[in-house]
């Protein structure tokens, strides 16, 4: 299965070593050492890829339906023979301004490791690279790398989020221009925002009670030594969250001010339109009055009448534009 299996070694006390033929006998050689164990790293198996990785290490039948639908939530597992963490991977375009999540199952066993990688998002060469330039960490079996791909994935979530902030910042300064450019796609712009941080918030809020349960508790294949080190990686997921609640709450705020921008604008609007119709209205009114083509009406026979009412009206207006000008309605 060279096109899914990305990368398959053996490492005995924290160094690698030769990359196993058969699973099984890498196996059993791992266990009969005592001091290294086997890791393989996938990449969207199909059911019958997977079927001999998860027939040589005894993976639970629940968990390798998991592994192959994907679309899982994160989430921890524990079964009589391995325990089953996912990861859900977060990268962030910033031309298209879309958070994509990406998954990441890891099962930890004695003496192996099997991470599953759906998505773009969450390639592990990275974190096998300098695991292999750390053999003091490795030396610690696949809670080395349970630890190292979580702290990984964690650490990411960090960066989306600061990237997910400069933006909110841009999108704040458009909110609050005095003459926005687009005002009429600020609220589409601004609650497509709010579903993408929504997005990220899937990936990293139910992530946490698993981090919790590997920091604090007793899992099997966990060695108990490694507890402070997820405990930092719980750290770092808890301010992850908190920035992403932030963030939430910021777009909230920006759209309210927004909207609260828009009904100004609106009630300007609305008050420029009533002054030049109370302006328009007199003389209408007095036009009205001298079209009405009565025959007793004396101003007509007047030979300063005309002169009169045209003065009466274009001072009227004036006296009300002044008027609404000192008032800010114009």
């Amino acid at each position: 299965m060279p096109r899914v299996i990305v990368d398959c070694a053996i490492y005995r006390d924290g160094r690698r070593t030769r990359g196993p033929e058969d699973f099984s006998d890498a196996l059993d050689e791992a266990r009969a050492t005592g001091d290294a164990f086997l890791w393989v790293g996938m990449y969207e198996p199909t059911e019958k890829e997977f079927d001999h990785v998860s027939q040589e290490f005894g993976l639970h039948a629940l968990a390798v339906e998991d592994a192959l639908t994907a679309h899982q939530r994160p989430k921890l597992e524990v079964y009589d023979d391995s325990l089953f963490v996912v990861l859900k991977p977060v990268q962030y375009d910033d031309d298209a301004d879309t958070v994509t999540t990406g998954e990441l199952m890891v099962f930890v066993g004695d003496s192996f490791v099997v991470t599953v990688r759906h998505g773009e998002g969450g390639a592990l060469a990275a974190v096998r690279k300098r695991l292999e330039q750390e053999p003091q960490v490795l030396r610690h079996g696949p809670t080395a790398v349970l630890y190292a791909v979580s702290d990984a994935v964690v650490d990411h979530y960090m960066e989306v989020a600061a990237e997910l902030q400069a933006d909110l910042e841009e999108l704040e300064a458009d909110v609050f221009a005095p003459n926005p450019a687009d005002a009429k796609n600020t609220a589409a712009r601004i609650y497509g925002f709010k579903r993408q941080v929504l997005e990220f918030r899937r990936a990293t809020s139910p992530l946490l009670a698993p981090m919790n349960r590997l920091a604090f508790g007793s899992v099997p294949y966990v060695d108990d030594h490694s507890r402070p080190f997820f405990r930092d990686v719980a750290d770092h997921l808890t301010k992850a969250n908190e920035y992403i609640e932030g963030l939430d709450r910021l777009l909230s705020d920006a759209l309210a001010a927004h909207l609260a921008q828009m009904g100004v604008r609106q009630n300007d609007d609305m008050r420029k339109i009533s002054a030049w119709a109370a302006m328009a209205a007199v003389p209408t009114m007095v036009a009205g009055i001298y079209g009405m083509n009565f025959d007793h009406m004396p101003e007509l026979g007047w030979v300063w009448g005309y002169p009169t009412v045209v003065v009466v009206m274009v001072a009227t207006c004036f006296g009300l534009h002044r008027l609404f000008k000192r008032r800010g309605w114009l």
